[in-house]
């Protein structure tokens, strides 16, 4: 039997990969642009963003525009890294034939 490589569990959480996937297209999103394409409520995608951040998967930055508070989000070379490793993981597993 093959072994499989480990997938990232950072990763593997539906939310958080779908954010990654998200940043990984665009320059920069803000927060209102990921709660749009991801279909997260405002809660849940706080809490995901934070394990991002706290992972160095992406970079946040809080500032205002106007009166209003705005989240940005980018992601980093460690994101990407992290993403493309968890891809090839996946393709591993896929390419396994019976």
């Amino acid at each position: 039997m093959p072994e499989f490589a480990e997938l990232d569990p950072l990763l593997h959480q539906s939310l958080r990969l779908a954010v990654i996937s998200v940043l990984v297209s665009v320059e920069s999103a803000d927060f209102v642009y990921l709660k749009e394409r991801t279909g997260a409520t405002a809660g849940n995608l706080s809490v995901q963003i934070d394990k991002l951040q706290e992972a160095g998967y992406i970079n946040v930055v809080k500032d205002f525009v106007g009166k209003r508070p705005r989240t940005n989000c980018t992601i980093t070379p460690q994101g990407r890294e992290a993403l493309a490793a968890y891809v090839t993981a996946l393709q591993t597993y896929i390419s396994l034939k019976s």
